[in-house]
């Protein structure tokens, strides 16, 4: 006797879809392992890894009502995927561009990435204020920043860098909320504060800042 695992097209699209992304987790997991044992070149592991992070942000999206939190997800089909689940909801952006060397880049473009985290800083501040609280609203925006303060390496900022380490503890708080969850009063007016005092902690760190 055959057993159908749906009862129509959209049912069988949307397991469809769930498979997808299940294996998009897992193959981001075997990446990142590979990487740490250098069983791929940093070149092939960032080709690969940019692919797969795409590739969720688009699953993820459309799967935003059926599954909320990917973290949950992760859990109900019992994955082991830690470094995956990191890499893809908290960092965004592949291991070569948070470690690459300060010296691998030109002072024209350190000027460059600079001027894109005070952007992104300003952005993600500004939209606080105009009351963007949604989850799916304050994410990309503190993804965006995440990514572009690890280019700037060790080379300006030092690795400890207050501002790093609460914008990723900030988007590790968002991964388990929902897509449609909004942060409280409170928790906005939290964020926006970490924001400012690493904005200033951001710029204060430059180069010849105080000069």
């Amino acid at each position: 006797m055959e057993v159908k695992l749906w009862n129509d097209k959209r049912e069988r699209e949307m397991l469809d879809n769930f498979a997808d992304l299940y294996a998009i987790i897992k193959t981001a997991e075997k990446l990142e392992k590979a990487y740490v044992r250098d069983l791929v070149s940093s070149a092939e592991y960032e080709a690969e890894c940019l692919k797969l992070i795409a590739q969720f942000k688009t699953l993820s999206s459309s799967l935003r009502d059926a599954v909320p939190s990917v973290e949950r997800f992760a859990d109900a089909y019992k994955m082991d995927c830690p470094a995956a689940l990191n890499r893809l909801l908290v960092s965004g952006v592949p291991a070569t561009v948070e470690h690459r060397a300060s010296s691998a880049s030109s002072s024209a473009s350190s000027a460059s990435a600079v001027a894109e985290c005070v952007q992104h800083f300003i952005t993600a501040m500004d939209s606080l204020k105009l009351n963007m609280v949604a989850v799916d609203q304050v994410h990309p925006l503190l993804s965006d920043l995440s990514s572009s303060l690890a280019k700037l390496g060790g080379g300006i900022l030092p690795p400890d860098f207050e501002g790093r380490v609460k914008v990723r503890e900030w988007l590790a708080r968002l991964a388990k909320m929902g897509a449609a969850d909004e942060l409280t009063e409170q928790q906005a007016r939290q964020l926006h504060f970490d924001l400012e005092s690493s904005y200033n902690a951001f710029m204060a760190a430059l180069p010849n800042a105080g000069s």
